[in-house]
């Protein structure tokens, strides 16, 4: 073997162009074993990819891959259409339960507000508080519903722990609002593709009694809180019209919107106060309807229900999960099942929790009871005349020639701190025109549009900043108007109306006018040559920086030289107009 090896080894070292002298063992020499750890070295130098090539090369390969898996679900979404319906869940604003005269005040000691029919105590009988009806048909109203001058209770049964009864005290079969709607608008968030407004109808709106609240202690417990039990809820059926995630996320938002400001609850999903159902079925397009029916619509694909859902962000998030979902086991040959399906918070699927109830699961039946709720046209009719401006009219309030304002400032004006901001911001235009009667509308216009500005933005910034919840006695509307008129009128500047907006904040109680006066605050305006002067002398320190801006046009970095002015003026003097008009001047001579 070993002669048989070294024959075939000279013959084809003989073959060679170079011979190669080997160690006596058939080991390189010292020389050549260099060579060798040389072309090894500079091999793997080759190979070697510099950190920050290797940086972009993950980051291009991970656009590639997000752009890829959009073209895969725009392609997946034109060939499956989504349906979605919705089931939201309120608690009223009420004092009493719906069937008992319990407080509602979960924030209580546990199990502290309980009355015995609460319990299911046997023998204790429900007790209907008229007063829960007042909310719910502001709701409905607010929602475009007919009121039902009649209507009747159900039972719903089934059996969990946090439903100590074994059924659940609903309207089923005859609701006291039907048929009403929501219009869903491009401001509101819906998706681009469903292009400027859509209508969603509503298919009723039932009273029904809240449960206990679960608590769970892992590895086995679990404690129930009855406070929450028959609190009076409201719930709100969509008919199943809705194809997009972001439309469904954004109807959502338009219906907690529409709650809190006719008064009929305390707080939104934030707090717990409403939760949301989504039903979601999907259907290829272009394909025979399928047989599926529910909510009166037929032709759709089977359905599933994601219950307990507690935010914006969660209901989106969970649809898409879901549709991706169903269409997967679609593609692979599987069939939807019928079944209730939960979501967790930054989960990217949907899991099961039981097979789909219907209504013969539930059985139904007339609570025998409660008696009919018969309701009277004048009261409906008193209710309806009383109720405040819907949001939608408030968003064509502020985006109208009274005040000027852009969507972008109307809407959060009308959400933040359930209404509370907006009426801040009344109140500060209000003082502000009362101070200027004889002003032209346009000019009423403007303070309108400066007044948001600083009740969004510079109150807003200070509020976030210092983690502070809102309180319109932190600066007093008086307060921001007298500062907002300073600053209108010139006699400070904005970085001055800036500093006495945070010591009004931190709790400087000082008129304006004093606060001002006694600070040395007001402006006393800049002649043109002092403006000159000082924009020379900051010129001077990055001279660079000025070759830069004139021979490559870059304007931004004027921005620089502008707080520096600013920076070493006399405090109070300088306003950044005219400063900046001066810097364009003399960096490229424009006037």
């Amino acid at each position: 073997m070993l002669r048989s090896w070294s024959k075939g080894a000279y013959s084809a070292l003989s073959r060679t162009s170079r011979p190669v002298s080997l160690h006596p063992r058939g080991v390189p020499s010292g020389a050549t074993r260099r060579s060798v750890q040389i072309q090894s070295a500079a091999s793997a130098a080759a190979d070697r990819v510099p950190l920050r090539k290797q940086l972009k090369q993950e980051a291009k390969a991970i656009r590639e891959q997000k752009r890829l898996r959009k073209e895969s679900e725009e392609a997946s979404r034109q060939a499956w259409e989504l349906t979605v319906g919705i089931e939201i869940h309120a608690q009223l604003d009420t004092e009493a339960k719906l069937f008992s005269r319990a407080p509602t005040s979960t924030s209580h000691v546990p199990n502290s507000n309980v009355a015995l029919f609460d319990l299911a105590f046997p023998g204790s009988q429900p007790e209907f508080q008229v007063a829960t009806l007042l909310p719910a048909l502001r709701a409905a109203l607010a929602l475009n519903c007919q009121v039902q001058t009649v209507s009747r209770f159900d039972r719903k049964h089934y059996f969990y722990q946090d439903q100590p009864a074994g059924y659940q005290i609903t309207q089923y079969y005859e609701p006291f609002a039907r048929h009403g709607f929501v219009d869903l608008y491009d401001y509101d968030g819906i998706a681009p593709e469903d292009g400027d407004h859509i209508r969603v109808d509503i298919k009723q709106v039932q009273l029904e009694q809240d449960t206990a609240k679960s608590q769970e202690y892992p590895p086995a417990s679990q404690l129930l809180d009855f406070n929450r039990v028959s609190h009076p809820l409201i719930e709100i059926i969509t008919m199943p019209q809705i194809h997009t995630p972001a439309t469904a996320a954004a109807c959502v938002r338009k219906l907690q919107a529409i709650l809190l400001s006719c008064g009929a609850v305390t707080t939104g999903m934030e707090l717990g106060g409403l939760r949301a159902d989504v039903n979601v079925s999907i259907r290829r397009r272009g394909e025979a309807p399928g047989q599926c029916q529910y909510d009166g619509v037929s032709g759709l694909g089977q359905r599933t229900e994601i219950k307990n859902l507690s935010s914006f962000k969660a209901v989106e998030d969970a649809i898409v999960a879901e549709k991706n979902r169903q269409i997967a086991v679609l593609e692979s040959g599987g069939v939807i099942e019928g079944e209730t399906r939960g979501w967790t918070i930054g989960s990217t699927e949907t899991r099961r929790l039981r097979g789909k109830e219907g209504a013969v699961d539930y059985r139904y039946m007339p609570d025998p009871d409660i008696p009919s709720l018969i309701l009277g046209e004048d009261l409906v009719s008193s209710l309806k005349t009383s109720l405040p401006t819907a949001p939608d009219s408030l968003v064509a309030q502020l985006t109208g020639p009274g005040f000027g304002l852009s969507i972008d400032d109307a809407k959060p004006l009308i959400e933040l701190d359930d209404g509370a901001r907006l009426e801040y911001y009344l109140d500060v235009v209000e003082t502000l025109r009362s101070q200027t009667p004889d002003r032209d509308p346009e000019a009423h216009v403007a303070l309108a549009r400066m007044a948001a500005n600083w009740v969004l933005h510079e109150l807003g910034g200070l509020l976030t900043k210092t983690d502070h919840s809102w309180s319109a006695q932190v600066v007093p509307a008086q307060a921001l108007a007298d500062l907002v008129q300073s600053l209108n009128e010139k006699r400070i500047t904005g970085s001055v109306a800036k500093q006495v907006l945070a010591a009004i904040f931190e709790g400087d109680s000082r008129p304006v006018s004093r606060l001002l006066e006694e600070e040395n605050l007001l402006l006393r305006p800049m002649s043109r040559e002092e403006y000159v002067a000082l924009a020379e002398e900051v010129l001077a320190q990055r001279p660079e920086m000025v070759e830069q801006i004139r021979r490559k046009n870059q304007l931004g970095k004027i921005g620089w030289f502008l707080g520096q002015m600013m920076r070493l003026g006399e405090k109070g003097r300088v306003e950044a107009s005219k400063a900046q008009e001066v810097l364009h001047e003399l960096i490229l001579g424009k006037q």
